[in-house]
């Protein structure tokens, strides 16, 4: 326990951010009660299990099992609840807009709970919603309760690290009181805090996962203008990044992002701009220039097999990135998806990711391990940058392809290495 004077919390939603956010504030001395209405997800917490693979979340929900309890039931997540946060999904609708469905649930189940003392809001919001939020909690006869938004900085594979030492604590409050409210959450936590209005709070978020989308945007198109000209991506972008007043950092080509967060803020911010009449050139082609980067690995595996009819490809990695098991906007579901509508025979190896029983990964392979996955194929392609795939005997993965043609979409590997065990390499940006 970090923390010395803790606090009743209710945590709505049992997913990735509010697994983290409950866990961490119990780690910080506080009790806490998280509510999803999944039955499943819940048995699962409540036998000690933990759903999804978070690095060092199972440690921290055992070491606090005495302050951390997970319900399905209204009443038990809001019973003595000083501070509710809502940690809730927030999915892209069917026009591109944040669908709010699941927050103005859990805003209105509010209603019955006079105790409260602040509503802090995790789940990614349009700017704007703290306003909607706090005229509903007044009309529910809640208007003693302050709001504020508290957006999350956590990426997936150390969510855990980030929350409990992020660059920065971002709180957007309607009064003096629910700010300090929420900074005093967060004693023991070693970081700035930046308090602002609520709107500039809740545009945070948004904007800094757009700067981040720009970046790896960016860099993906300085590699397809490498790839044209003959010059080194890796190299020119790590002379790039030696500028102290850029930074290396997400300046790495690749085969695209994907994710929970990058796709679908990006969509959102390009929405929300279009709802008040303003078309985002610059973001627009930052989503372009992604979406175009994961069927560059079609165009490329058509250029050397000729057609990829009845060809057998191996996708090497298909969780969105390495350190999770998250299957979101997984650049493989679209990679799995051209190709079976080319007519390929599509495999898959991850060590993590538990795709969903739907189309393209019904109609997929899986293997245990990346060796069997390449066995017999015409081609490859890295997906994830998984660090297993270092430890591959190459030489004999080339062997035993039908084909041996590799597409490294995260120039993982070393060419010279690759192309010495008999590969026809490609990768993203290098000559």
């Amino acid at each position: 326990m970090v923390g010395t004077s803790g606090r009743q919390i209710a945590v709505f939603g049992a997913g990735y951010i509010g697994l983290v956010t409950g866990a961490c504030l119990a780690e910080l001395g506080h009790k806490v009660v998280v509510r999803d209405i999944n039955p499943e997800r819940v048995q699962v917490l409540q036998a000690g299990d933990v759903p999804i693979y978070e690095p060092g979340l199972g440690d921290m929900i055992a070491r606090n099992k005495e302050r951390l309890t997970f319900t399905l039931d209204l009443e038990e997540v809001l019973a003595d609840a000083e501070v509710a946060y809502v940690c809730v999904d927030t999915p892209p609708s069917a026009s591109g807009d944040a669908d709010l469905s699941r927050v103005w649930s859990v805003i209105r189940s509010l209603a019955g709970a006079p105790h409260l003392q602040a509503v802090v809001m995790k789940s990614t919001v349009p700017v704007g919603t703290g306003s909607r939020v706090r005229a509903v909690l007044d009309e529910t006869g809640l208007t003693h309760v302050g709001y504020a938004s508290n957006p999350e900085f956590t990426a997936e594979g150390k969510a855990v690290a980030d929350f409990m030492k992020p660059d920065r604590i971002v709180i957007g409050a309607d009064s003096p009181a629910a700010g300090a409210l929420v900074e005093q959450l967060h004693a023991g936590v070693d970081s700035p805090v930046v308090a602002m209005d609520v709107r500039s709070a809740e545009m945070v978020k948004l904007a800094s996962n757009a700067l981040l989308a720009t970046r790896i945007s960016f860099a993906n198109e300085i590699a397809t203008l490498c790839e044209n000209t003959g010059a080194d991506a890796e190299e020119v972008l790590r002379a790039v990044g030696l500028d102290h007043r850029l930074g290396p950092h997400f300046l790495r080509p690749g085969i695209g992002w994907g994710g929970s967060c990058f796709p679908k803020d990006s969509e959102a911010l390009r929405q929300m701009a279009s709802n008040t009449g303003f078309h985002p050139p610059l973001l627009s082609a930052v989503i372009d220039v992604n979406n175009i980067q994961k069927r560059r690995a079609i165009q490329k595996l058509t250029d050397q097999l000729g057609t990829l009819a009845d060809a057998r490809v191996a996708l090497l990695g298909m969780a969105f990135k390495p350190g999770t098991d998250d299957m979101r906007e997984a650049p493989s579901t679209v990679l799995a998806t051209r190709l079976l509508a080319e007519g390929a025979q599509v495999r898959c190896w991850d060590p993590l990711a538990r795709p969903a029983e739907v189309e393209p990964w019904t109609s997929a392979t899986r293997y245990a391990s990346p060796e069997k996955a390449m066995a017999d194929a015409d081609a490859a392609v890295v997906v994830t940058e998984w660090p297993q795939l270092q430890d591959v005997d190459w030489v004999r993965a080339a062997q035993g392809m039908r084909r041996p043609v590799l597409f490294d979409g995260r120039n993982l590997l070393e060419p010279k290495r690759m192309r010495a065990a008999g590969f026809t390499y490609m990768s993203v940006g290098r000559p």
